[in-house]
């Protein structure tokens, strides 16, 4: 099995010490690929060549933006030549069924046309200012911010890579990228794609390998302008305290424990079927997942036997062959998941449905977890106070607008929320007090690339997607003309 390289200045690399990790497929548990291992003295050369590549050669930097946008346009239309590649590789190392796949990648394609298009909108401004120090004029311009880290989870490998590498690389940033070490294949096929199209030597750098080595040192490293990182918040915080070195800036999309807060007057069914796609899509490993679900009390018992209904009905299996719900990453995340399972049973919730390990069949040496719910919570339990990062959904129920609205805040986090029901001035009422940065009314995860993507509280910093994407990997300049030059003589009496 010949193992996946690491991207260092425009050449492929074994790395300096030769080792790999595996890539297990979390359907059967089996090894089916390996991949060169970055050591501290990798990531430090590819640090450099970024470096390099951005202060000194400059290429990629001072690339005209018609010119820029014409690659991204490139690297579009050759993801969208292999998408079918490119899925598989996430169903095999990621769990998700296919066609969920399948959509990421149609979601990635379009990210990178987004910003080649979004490079040449207008941008800046100009300002009128007092004439103290005589007539002067003032505006603005936006810059790459420089060398810039990005580390990626291991739920939406290709589409999260895509979501920070279009924009940094629009805004004409040299990048050292690190996937996670669960799910590395579809990045390094990407990068195979940056190596195609001729991006320039140094502006693109993939790294691999554990956080605890790679991570630190992107973080740490005063050669990097910026890091990036979506994952969990223990980790954020510690990105948080390494990127303090050199007051580099910072972006985070760290944890959630989203509010899916449901109304009596709601379509019941419609909230049914949000509900089911907030909790179990991409199995529940999804930052943003409607994990607590919050539901006025006189409808409670109707909505939780309909979702128990078509929760205990979904398909589990391959994901290669399109089922509901396909494995979780690894056997320690299922271990974990089934951990925070026995702790709501120990703290007194009801258990409606699932809350086992699947075995049956092909399933039986993977990691897959039937579907969760949990009656009956209250908001000290750990189930609701912990992002679990898998297919368990709460329910505590509420009387009053009121009441829904301090138990949908009653979280560290601030990722995402939603609101179910007929009342338009309920529903706007509702959203605007929940304090999250992604918000939904009578839906719940629709993502688009023109809207911005964040959180609030310990939810993160910054945004992803939209014009703020783009904003996040540029600095703003301040110009400042002065019109009638000459002595201005300030010190004189």
């Amino acid at each position: 099995m010949e193992a996946k390289k690491m991207y260092i200045d425009g050449q492929w690399s074994e790395g300096s010490s030769g080792k790999t990790f595996d890539v297990i497929n979390p359907a059967n548990g089996e090894v089916f690929a390996k991949v060169f291992e970055s050591s501290l003295d990798d990531t430090r050369k590819a640090i450099a060549a970024a470096k390099k590549s951005f202060y000194v050669t400059r290429e990629w930097r001072d690339m005209d933006s018609q010119t820029r946008g014409d690659f991204l346009l490139k690297i579009a239309d050759a993801i969208e030549a292999a998408k079918d590649e490119f899925a598989m590789l996430d169903t095999l190392d990621n769990g998700k069924p296919l066609r969920e796949a399948e959509g990421d990648i149609d979601d990635g394609i379009h990210t990178f046309r987004y910003y080649a298009g979004l490079i040449k909108a207008p941008y800046g401004g100009v300002y009128d200012v007092n004439e103290g120090f005589g007539k002067m004029h003032s505006y603005t311009v936006h810059e790459p911010v420089g060398v810039c880290a990005q580390i990626t989870p291991w739920n939406y490998p290709f589409l999260m890579a895509v979501w920070k590498l279009a924009p940094a690389m629009a805004a004409g940033n040299s990048i050292v990228f690190k996937p996670s070490s669960k799910t590395p294949l579809s990045t390094v096929k990407l990068f195979e794609i940056f190596d195609q199209v001729g991006m320039p030597a140094g502006s693109v750098n993939l790294v691999q390998g554990p956080g605890s080595a790679v991570g630190n040192e992107l973080g740490e490293n005063k050669d990097v302008d910026m890091v990036t990182f979506t994952g969990s918040t223990r980790v954020g915080q510690g990105l948080m305290r390494a990127a303090a070195s050199n007051v580099k800036k910072i972006g985070l999309e760290l944890g959630g424990k989203s509010p899916n807060v449901i109304f009596a007057d709601a379509d019941i069914d419609g909230a049914v079927e949000w509900a089911m796609i907030g909790i179990f899509f991409n199995q529940g490993e999804v930052c943003s997942a409607g994990s607590r679900i919050i539901i006025e009390e006189s409808i409670k018992d109707e909505f939780v036997k309909k979702l128990a209904a078509k929760a205990n009905a979904m398909t589990i299996g391959n994901p290669v062959n399109n089922p509901d719900m396909g494995p979780l990453i690894s056997e320690a995340h299922m271990n974990k998941v089934l951990s925070y399972i026995e702790s709501g049973k120990e703290e007194g919730a009801l258990l409606v449905c699932g809350g086992e390990r699947y075995t049956e069949g092909e399933c039986a040496k993977g990691y897959f977890v039937r579907p969760t719910i949990f009656d009956n919570c209250t908001s000290d339990m750990k189930i609701v106070k912990e992002e679990i990062f898998g297919p368990v959904v709460t329910i505590q129920t509420f009387k009053t607008q009121e009441e829904a609205i301090a138990l949908a805040n009653d979280t560290d986090y601030g990722l995402a929320g939603a609101v179910f029901t007929s009342d338009l001035t309920r529903a706007m009422t509702v959203i605007k007090e929940i304090r999250a940065g992604i918000t939904w009314i009578n839906c719940y995860n629709p993502t688009f690339n023109e809207a911005p993507w964040g959180g609030y509280k310990m939810s993160g910093i910054g945004r992803e997607l939209g014009i703020h994407g783009l904003e996040e990997y540029q600095e703003v300049k301040q110009i400042n003309i002065n019109l009638t030059p000459g002595v201005v003589g300030w010190y004189e009496n």
